[in-house]
């Protein structure tokens, strides 16, 4: 077993904003395992906002490497417990680890990632495209420049409620805000009223990540669903969410990859929960392992490549009517720049 791994720019279409950070340039870390006969590929962005660097998500990939290599494991769900105490402070890297693992690990199955998971891509939702914050002239040119029927929107300036508004004059397509933790409960709580006029499916993630009371009065008196995005990192916070969110928005990257998110999925489902799986800017190396885990979704955001002005891989293909998979097993994504 040989573990390798390579940095690359994502360079994107737009400046991308959200509340709490901007970029043109997103960097991604993708890791291959080979066995000598068949490899897989997996992915973690980097993210300023968690401390995530290309230089401590290869650090700890280094450090793992003799346990990769030369360390017992038959399954990806093994090496993620053997491996688990070298990425205690660094899931973005274990999330790569963990998808290259099971790239190769359904390839040896010789079945589809999704096909190991008996799952039927029939059942996959349609994914949202996102719209960062900006200028509401330069917001309502994105949405127009990808016709799309939902769009999640990036909140957290002081004119938000204008922002829907006005792109709501453009579209019928389903909104979806996302305020990344700028709000307060007395704003969310009053902000739902009108965005429940103005068609909006969910609210996700509107205050700090900590601010479970204040989220208790927003699951109690908001007119529209609430789902958690930065209060749900870990499998400890699923069952820490039930019963000031709806929902939750799981993202592989954060959560330390698919085999700890199936388990945050399947608990959030035992307790009536809405899922959802979101992504970090990936290539479509990662968006494509979002793919084949996504029919077991209320919601999923796996817009990432498409926010891309080149995109380094292969993979799924996104329209708003079908989703294409890869031929090949696996995840199937290929790296090819």
């Amino acid at each position: 077993m040989q573990l390798s791994y390579i940095v690359k720019d994502l360079v994107l279409k737009h400046t991308f904003t959200i509340a709490h950070q901007s970029r043109d340039i997103q960097d991604t870390v993708i890791v291959r395992l080979d066995d000598g006969e068949m490899y897989g590929y997996g992915e973690t962005t980097t993210n300023p906002f968690y401390g995530m660097t290309a230089e401590n998500i290869t650090h700890c990939l280094e450090e793992a490497k003799d346990r990769v290599e030369n360390g017992h494991w038959n399954s990806p769900e093994e090496l993620w417990e053997n491996t688990k105490e070298i990425f205690k402070t660094n899931p973005f890297a274990q999330c790569a680890l963990d998808m290259a693992a099971w790239d190769l690990f359904t390839k040896r199955q010789g079945k589809k990632l999704y096909e190991y998971l008996r799952l039927d891509p029939k059942n996959t939702p349609t994914t949202n495209f996102t719209i960062g914050i900006d200028s509401i002239e330069k917001m309502v040119s994105k949405m127009k420049e990808v016709d799309w029927p939902i769009y999640k929107i990036k909140l957290g300036t002081d004119h938000d409620m204008e922002i829907i508004r006005e792109l709501r004059k453009y579209t019928d397509s389903i909104f979806r805000i996302d305020a990344n933790c700028a709000w307060t409960a007395e704003q969310s709580i009053r902000n739902s009223e009108e965005l429940a006029r103005l068609k909006v499916e969910f609210m996700e993630q509107p205050l700090p990540k900590d601010d479970l009371e204040g989220m208790k009065e927003v699951f109690k008196f908001s007119k529209l669903p609430v789902i958690a995005d930065e209060s749900c990192i870990i499998e400890s916070d699923v069952r820490k969410c039930f019963g000031h969110f709806h929902g939750i928005n799981v993202k592989l990257v954060k959560a330390g990859g698919i085999t700890p998110g199936l388990r945050m999925l399947q608990e959030a489902k035992s307790l009536g929960m809405k899922t959802m799986v979101g992504c970090m800017t990936e290539s479509s190396i990662g968006i494509t392992a979002i793919a084949h885990i996504a029919p077991l979704l209320d919601y999923v955001d796996m817009d990432g490549a498409m926010l891309l002005a080149h995109d380094i891989a292969t993979g799924v293909r996104i329209t708003p009517d079908s989703i294409t998979f890869p031929e090949g097993n696996g995840i199937g994504a290929e790296l090819i720049g």
